[in-house]
């Protein structure tokens, strides 16, 4: 949470006496003032507890707290309390308003004591009016660093890219020096996402490119663990695993802001891949993705072979899949008639029927390789 926010939130907490949280329009978590007593665990309720811990509001409470035009309103709202939506204490809100555009909310919790026409009001909606402002600025910049992405990973090569990349470095200042990583979630947007892209940790600039989310990601070391994190709660898996139908990729980290390019390459094939292979769904990592490092670069018009098309119809739906697991078992004849739950013989009489079918010899490695990668790459 920036400083400035912080510290205007607190100063609001100590005008008012009350404690106040700062919301972005999307409900992500901005800034928050203390519980201070004892009796501070009873002054949060389910809704404030969700926004603090989970840093956002669910799109329900969203909803519901809408109902009440905070998104029109010019002034303090009173919310009444609604045990059953978790709202269990009242609320103030304050919008942050800039050029009559609503940016955030100041919420305060109330049960009816402080009157809307108290002059300390007044005064809290001056600070709301700053926040409206700096909210206002930071969407620009953020609006802005989205296009120079954008730019830097479509644009031709030239100095027009050139630019952009400098630009980029020197919008995102001393975060450009540091570990990056780029995450690529597809498709965009997702049916139910979870969290918007504002709410998300780690996230430095972000833009959607052909229905895929590429979005640039700060990381403390080499390690993309925080990439990772990132590409989940885009995907809503804290809530839903895989529910959204979307897959995410993670590029290998760049030490610098650099290179973006090719870290976007490998985002885009690592949740190509997480889309192919259930074990890698729904985020896969670049350096994890073994073999199809390779095959994602293929150009898929010429990926198919003319020995193996005939395997991959569906009237051989079960055929292929024969295949494949006898190759990613190593040709083990046992373990590939486990992991099929069939006798072995039934697996030698289909393994027979294969080598019929595309005049490959089992037996042969570069017949195997060739099977393989033609299975692996139909997945993509």
């Amino acid at each position: 949470m920036r400083e400035d926010y912080q510290t205007l939130i607190d100063g609001v907490s100590t005008l008012l006496g009350t404690p106040a949280l700062l919301e972005g329009r999307d409900f992500g978590l901005i800034a928050f003032g203390a519980h201070p007593g004892d009796g501070a665990e009873a002054a949060l309720d389910p809704v404030r507890t969700r926004s603090i811990l989970q840093r956002g509001s669910s799109s329900a409470v969203r909803t519901w707290f809408e109902g009440f035009g905070i998104t029109r309103a010019a002034g303090p709202v009173r919310i009444p309390p609604d045990p059953s939506a978790g709202v269990v204490h009242g609320r103030i809100c304050l919008p942050a308003r800039e050029s009559g555009v609503v940016h955030g909310y100041i919420w305060l919790l109330d049960d009816g004591v402080l009157s809307l026409d108290d002059p300390r009001l007044d005064a809290a909606m001056g600070t709301a009016a700053r926040i409206g402002q700096l909210l206002a600025a930071r969407t620009r910049s953020e609006a802005r660093q989205g296009e120079l992405l954008r730019a830097v990973l479509t644009g031709d090569e030239g100095a027009a890219r050139d630019e952009a990349e400098a630009e980029l470095r020197h919008a995102l200042g001393p975060v450009a020096q540091g570990h990056v990583a780029l995450v690529a979630v597809t498709p965009w947007p997702a049916p139910s996402a979870g969290r918007a892209p504002a709410q998300v940790p780690y996230l430095i600039a972000h833009t959607p490119l052909d229905g895929t989310l590429a979005v640039l990601v700060r990381l403390r070391t080499s390690d993309v663990g925080p990439a990772a994190e990132a590409a989940e709660r885009l995907l809503g898996c804290g809530e839903a695993p895989g529910a959204t139908g979307a897959c995410a990729g993670v590029s290998g980290a760049r030490e610098s802001a650099r290179g973006l390019r090719g870290a976007w390459r490998q985002a885009r094939a690592a949740a190509r891949a997480a889309g192919a292979e259930r074990r890698f769904s729904p985020v896969a990592k670049w350096d994890g993705i073994g073999p199809y490092r390779l095959l994602t670069e293929l150009d898929p018009g010429h990926a198919e072979d003319a020995a193996v098309l005939p395997l991959l119809g569906h009237a051989h739906r079960e055929l292929a899949r024969t295949a494949e697991v006898f190759l990613d078992h190593a040709g083990q004849a046992s373990r590939t008639a486990t992991a099929l739950g069939v006798h072995r013989q039934t697996l030698y009489y289909r393994l027979s029927r294969i080598e019929r079918l595309t005049g490959l010899d089992l037996d042969d490695g570069e017949d195997r390789l060739l099977l393989h990668m033609a299975l692996k790459t139909r997945r993509l």
